[in-house]
């Protein structure tokens, strides 16, 4: 099943794209338009769809915010059929120039990314009397930007927020860098929050603060009982934090709550 959906917020539209072989998918990805300006690209199960939108919507830039396969799908494509150039961070630029190893579910859910020649952002983006602010915004990945648009009160963030009450990470996610960039976002002045999954057009800064506090929270009370020696499994069980079996089977446990468990522990033992 394949899922094209369209979001109208005002000057901004999004393209929610998805596919899964059997019933609804998982997770979606959405791409943001804002006159020429594409964030972010899809997944590559997606192509042809995602490649109409960029001719229908007069597509003529890219930014990227992380490699990531949903996000980074189908620049590749996008560059190449309609001569439009893809911008992101040193980091970006760097794993997109090869390709790169997937799992087999990221391989399942959105397909592999095609190399692309990604052209580094030295400084502000500037786009039909926009200016987007590039921020690096680690923690998801180390790659990760987010871009502030202060003329308008938008946050384009990518992964940076997802959810209020995240239930698992990946395996190479830093609770460290996440609290860090959510509390640099909380002092830029923006409303809409334009998440590639679950975007919030109004009140955006209040679902980061209450990701940032909860992210706090756990990791307050993670740190606590690993000073005391227990491990990421007696933590879970003491914390009652409950895994999504189904997602970490699925994902060979590269996806679980214990990632973020574990994300504290190495990071109280490698201050």
């Amino acid at each position: 099943m394949k899922i094209v959906e369209r979001h109208d917020f005002g000057k901004v539209r999004g393209w929610e794209f998805g596919w899964s072989p059997v019933g609804r998918p998982m997770m979606t990805a959405i791409c943001y338009r804002v006159g020429s300006v594409m964030i972010d690209t899809g997944p590559s199960h997606n192509r042809q769809e995602v490649l109409a939108m960029a001719r229908s919507e007069g597509i003529r830039q890219i930014l990227l915010t992380h490699y990531h396969e949903d996000h980074s799908g189908n620049a590749a494509a996008i560059s190449s059929e309609l001569d439009v150039k893809v911008y992101g961070h040193p980091l970006t630029r760097e794993k997109l120039s090869r390709p790169y190893k997937i799992f087999p579910y990221q391989k399942l859910m959105w397909g592999p990314a095609t190399p692309v020649e990604v052209e580094v952002l030295n400084g502000d983006f500037r786009d039909n009397g926009l200016t987007f602010e590039p921020i690096h915004t680690p923690g998801h990945s180390k790659d990760h930007l987010s871009y502030f648009v202060a003329s308008e009160g938008w946050l384009f963030s990518g992964d940076l927020y997802l959810s209020s009450r995240i239930k698992y990470f990946r395996a190479d996610e830093s609770i460290v860098d996440q609290i860090r960039s959510l509390k640099l976002v909380m002092g830029l002045d923006f409303d809409a929050l334009f998440c590639a999954h679950h975007p919030r057009p109004s009140k955006g800064k209040t679902f980061i603060a209450a990701k940032l506090q909860y992210l706090e929270d756990l990791y307050g009370a993670v740190a606590k009982l690993s000073s005391k020696g227990l491990n990421a499994s007696q933590i879970m069980r003491a914390l009652e934090l409950k895994e999504d079996r189904k997602i970490k089977w699925l994902c060979f446990g590269n996806v679980s709550m214990k990632n973020i468990v574990r994300s504290v522990i190495k990071a109280t033992e490698n201050p």
